[in-house]
């Protein structure tokens, strides 16, 4: 850290001493530490030259500048920054309120407001996104009952183990949309292959050149990883599936990775 420029140095040569009130001569305007500061300490070399007042007796005092203050010093004390004269109960800036004192503006709240933008500014996205999963999460709770009454999967899981979604199928097949269960342990494969038998349709995933069936985000369209669990995609913490949420099952190219637009499936609400 920086010292701080506080006091001058003594103008005696031989002493040099920092001091932080120094004193100023009446005679030579010279400036000299608590121990030269009598003309004879520092040899001066001039006489006085101007008295600031004098008492019955003659010798020389110095009024304090301050406002209102009636108070005298024997020596003078002089404030380095505004080179006028005080007792020593004013002697600092502070205490003065000198003129030539820097006070730091407060910041913290403009400081603060522009961290909030900064951060606005980089966590848009991220928090439309927070906000689309938690009215996606209400809706599921909503759903889930009339999921549990009409979906197709199973049987032998344990209920503990079951995850209620609404599938939505291929624009090809006959149906929109079929209810399901399916276990939390599975991955996105599974789960593939299992939908696919329960709606009847084509699976030709094991056939290099033909095109795959692919679950997708009912939010972003993005097609799911194929080795995904369904346990982590329930607890992914910013796109999340949801126990009674949806999800659309479509054939896509083997290099697209995902759907364009997912309201050409799930009609937005």
């Amino acid at each position: 850290m920086a010292e701080l420029d506080i006091g001058k140095h003594c103008q005696v040569n031989s002493c040099n001493l920092k001091d932080f009130l120094p004193f100023v001569c009446d005679s030579c305007s010279g400036v000299y530490c608590l121990e030269h500061r009598s003309r004879e300490a520092h040899s001066c070399p001039e006489e006085t030259v101007t008295r600031e007042s004098k008492s019955a007796g003659g010798s020389t005092s110095y009024p304090c500048s301050f406002e209102d203050c009636k108070g005298k010093e024997l020596l003078p004390v002089l404030c380095p920054q505004c080179e006028k004269h005080f007792c020593l109960a004013h002697r600092h800036q502070d205490d003065h309120k000198c003129e030539k004192l820097e006070v730091q503006k407060p910041r913290m709240a403009a400081t603060k407001e522009l961290v909030q933008k900064i951060l606005e500014s980089k966590d848009g996205s991220k928090s439309k996104g927070r906000r689309g999963a938690k009215n996606a999460a209400t809706a599921a709770k909503v759903a889930l009952m009339k999921l549990k009454l009409h979906a197709a999967g199973d049987k032998g899981l344990p209920q503990t183990e079951r995850t209620y979604l609404q599938v939505y199928l291929p624009k090809e097949a006959k149906e929109c949309s079929r209810p399901m269960f399916f276990s939390s342990k599975w991955s996105v494969g599974k789960m593939v292959d299992y939908a696919a038998s329960l709606a009847g349709l084509k699976n030709n995933n094991n056939v290099l050149t033909a095109k795959k069936l692919r679950l997708c985000h009912p939010e972003t369209g993005q097609a799911l990883q194929m080795d995904d669990s369904l346990v982590s995609l329930l607890a992914h913490p910013e796109a999340p599936l949801h126990n009674g949420g949806n999800v659309i099952l479509e054939y896509l190219d083997n290099e697209c990775t995902g759907l364009e637009d997912v309201s050409d499936y799930i009609a937005p609400t």
